[in-house]
């Protein structure tokens, strides 16, 4: 029988690490900080608005775009928030979260053998998506430097881009890292994707969530605008990840090939709950500072419990999430540890040595999340202190 190219590309990509951790949670009963979802839902206001939309009819195929006053919300957030300037009409649109997002936008700008610079850990929709247009992944990794705090080596992204390179996939804040890049390493990155003429597209969904600076979107550079495709969501802003409505903006030719793919993906999705996420992007800034201010205090209690613990603890600047060196607790590889973890103590965490190429750099690291409420952390950290 041929074998399909295809099916063998996929063919490494089974059940996700989310999936097979969230199922031994449940079936163990242990406290669940793998997987990033909240454990509360989002603001009131919102909330009443996708029942009002529910009740009121908007429940068949919304626009392919996007409906209108989400488009127009969008654009307005952008501006409020960093400045940048959309047309709501043309360089906006709606996705089935930013996972869509972002296979949309590979499929749309790579074509086979095209090279995707990235940087490990990634999320795992990243690997899977490049695989898919048939392009080759060029990764770059984050390790912890001296200080705790991850970085890059700039001779190693120098030497990512080649003649092949059609893009560069960007995620800042940085899931599972938690960093933060900086402005002079956004502008690094910038000044690559100027010099080899390449695309830059953007995973920004934790915006809301940086604890110790500023978020800055790559495509606020000089130059950028007109070559950065800019993705985010609702999901992580307004604890509704089960909603999926996600977003991409930049020029309009990018924003359209993206149209074209989604449009064969899922088509339209959640048209009820478009509106609702309008009247949350719209919300006044104490709820985005408070919000902000809610999970970094978050942050501080879970760094403190994994502390306790014994686990070298990396301090995240945003996202969800806290990475932990395994090794002063006498682990040595990370799913094993994971997969041990809840008949131990009874509390669930990722591996990120899945999220790497180069998988021994991220070993002996594992990722707690910290977007639950203060009570199910501090039984967590609990927990954890009988390792």
């Amino acid at each position: 029988m041929r074998t399909d190219p295809l099916v063998e590309r996929m063919r490494p990509f089974g059940t996700t690490i989310f999936a097979e951790m969230s199922a031994l949670a449940a079936r163990t009963g242990a406290v669940n900080l793998g997987q990033g979802f909240p454990d509360t839902d989002g603001p009131p206001e919102m909330l009443a608005a996708a029942a009002q939309a529910l009740a009121s009819g908007a429940n068949q195929y919304p626009p392919l775009p996007g409906i209108p006053a989400l488009r127009h919300a969008i654009a307005g957030h952008e501006q409020r928030f960093w400045g940048l300037t959309r047309d709501p009409d043309t360089e906006v649109v709606v996705t089935a979260g930013a996972t869509e997002a972002i296979a949309a936008a590979i499929l749309a700008l790579c074509e086979p053998g095209d090279e995707v610079v990235c940087f490990e850990p990634y999320y795992d929709s990243y690997a899977a998506s490049i695989t898919l247009a048939g392009a080759v992944r060029r990764p770059v990794t984050l390790r912890p430097g001296a200080d705790g705090r991850y970085e890059f080596d700039e001779a190693e992204l120098r030497s990512a881009f080649g003649p092949r390179t059609r893009l560069v996939l960007l995620n800042t804040p940085h899931n599972p890292t938690g960093k933060v890049f900086t402005p002079a390493e956004l502008a690094l990155i910038a000044e690559l994707c100027r010099e080899h003429d390449t695309w830059a597209v953007t995973d920004e969904v934790y915006e809301h969530l940086v604890f110790d600076s500023v978020h800055t979107p790559l495509a606020s550079l000089p130059g950028m605008a007109e070559r950065t495709l800019r993705i985010s969501s609702a999901g992580k802003t307004f604890s509704c990840t089960g909603w999926k409505v996600g977003w991409a903006t930049g020029p309009a030719p990018l924003v359209s090939a993206v149209q074209r793919v989604k449009q064969f993906l899922t088509f339209v999705n959640a048209s009820p709950l478009q509106p609702a996420v309008a009247v949350a992007l719209a919300l006044p800034e104490a709820y985005f500072s408070g919000f902000t201010a809610g999970l970094r205090a978050n942050r501080d209690r879970l760094v403190d419990g994994l502390t306790a613990a014994g686990f070298g603890v990396l301090r995240p600047e945003g996202t969800y999430f806290v990475t932990a060196d395994i090794r002063p607790l006498g682990g040595t590889d990370g799913v094993e540890f994971c997969r041990e973890l809840p008949g131990r103590c009874g509390v669930v965490a990722v591996p990120t040595q899945v999220f790497y190429d180069h998988q021994e750099a991220g070993r002996h690291l594992i990722r707690f999340a910290f977007c639950k409420r203060p009570e199910v952390i501090d039984q967590a950290a609990d927990r954890l202190k009988a390792l």
